[in-house]
């Protein structure tokens, strides 16, 4: 592991833990260079799906992508980190079960779009009118009262 303060290429590991959800290995560590500690986390890299876009164009699956989306979906509204980790990490998992090599991004955009639902409603209204491409405010207001009826 390189030193992010030195480079230097030799470390020692000083503690290993598991994270929350037992998917993550948080390390604590000493550059033997500058004696420096740092912190590097180790995660299982999954063979994920190729995801297929509306234009049939095919891109790597990105977990960093959805969460930019959350997080845009979420701004300014009180859903704290470790929720939206647990959602991506939700998602993510669900697409490795399917074991498919590829998946429509739709399929992706649904199960954000359920995640939001049950988390915060006005963060699932702001994805849902980006995503859904709404026409005209008719069905706009046609996702509301779907929504309204589902309390």
């Amino acid at each position: 592991m390189k030193c992010p303060f030195c480079g230097h290429i030799d470390d020692k590991v000083i503690d290993s833990r598991a994270g929350k959800d037992n998917e993550v290995i948080r390390r604590r560590r000493e550059c033997l260079g500058c004696e420096r500690r740092f912190t590097s986390y180790e995660r299982v890299d999954e063979v994920l799906p190729m995801v297929i876009k509306k234009d049939n164009s095919r891109e790597p699956f990105d977990r960093d992508k959805i969460m930019r989306g959350l997080d845009t979906a979420l701004k300014k509204r009180p859903v704290d980190v470790a929720t939206r980790e647990n959602v991506v990490n939700t998602i993510e998992r669900q697409i490795i079960a399917t074991g498919h090599k590829e998946i429509p991004s739709s399929q992706i955009g649904e199960e954000l779009m359920n995640c939001l639902r049950d988390i915060d409603k006005v963060a699932f209204v702001r994805f849902a009118s980006v995503y859904r491409e709404f026409e005209d405010v008719t069905e706009f207001m046609d996702e509301l009262r779907t929504l309204l009826r589902a309390k």
